[in-house]
């Protein structure tokens, strides 16, 4: 399903970006200290899941989506700076995300299901042609526990999580805005250590798919005149 959409129909021309897995790894048993290190909860986060990839939000989406399938929190989310281009190492990408559970088994299948995830559409997308810009439009039609605590929805509520570059963050989120009855329950302003900037906007399923295709409409009438704003003032005109 592009963009997550289940009721609204993909906008035309968009080109998937897929997200890669850079790295993934299970501790069954964490030691205590770096347990208390990260501020743990023991024995609630004895085993934890490590996984980085070169996509933040489409990673953040998909550890939203592991505490869907199995019995894990996310006890730490985080982006790096400068994006995946310019990761501190191969197999850093651009965020690192870490599960806990109880159990070892519990990781295990929150882990793939987040492999899952990420496989079946969440991930960026651009648009035909040369110097288009990444974005990431992605509806969530039932939140898991962790995107719903962060936007202060509760659990299965629908959201709309929407990312862009600066200017188009900014013009997207007005259109998204205008064109739906949606809130915005959170918003990045740039720029984040990506330097992106977006937001999150909650409403009814129909709402926010509305206003993530308005988000990308509007990117891409940027993209189309870039200088569109650009009108000698009437008091200037002879």
């Amino acid at each position: 399903m592009s963009l997550g959409l289940r009721i609204e129909t993909a906008p035309a021309g968009l080109v998937p970006l897929p997200a890669r897995l850079h790295a993934c790894r299970q501790i069954d048993r964490v030691d205590p200290q770096l347990a208390q290190a990260f501020k743990l909860t023991l024995p609630q986060h004895t085993a934890l899941g490590l996984v980085t990839c070169d996509q933040d939000d489409a990673l953040y989406v998909a550890l939203d989506h592991a505490t869907k399938a199995a019995e894990v929190e996310v006890v730490f989310a985080k982006s790096f700076y400068a994006g995946s281009k310019h990761a501190s190492g191969p197999f850093s990408g651009e965020a690192l995300g870490l599960l806990g559970a109880d159990h070892p088994d519990h990781i295990a299948e929150a882990l793939w299901a987040l492999r899952d995830g990420l496989t079946s559409g969440i991930h960026f997308h651009t648009f035909a042609g040369e110097n288009q810009p990444a974005f990431f439009a992605h509806v969530i039609s039932e939140t898991g526990r962790w995107l719903s605590s962060q936007a202060g929805l509760p659990a299965g509520a629908p959201l709309a999580y929407l990312i862009a570059p600066p200017m188009e963050s900014l013009v997207g989120l007005d259109a998204a805005l205008k064109a739906a009855r949606v809130t915005l329950v959170k918003h990045f302003p740039p720029p984040s250590e990506t330097n992106f900037g977006g937001g999150y906007l909650a409403g009814d399923l129909a709402e926010v798919e509305a206003a993530a295709v308005a988000f990308v409409e509007a990117i891409r009438a940027l993209t189309q005149s870039p200088l569109g704003a650009l009108r000698r003032p009437e008091r200037f005109r002879r």
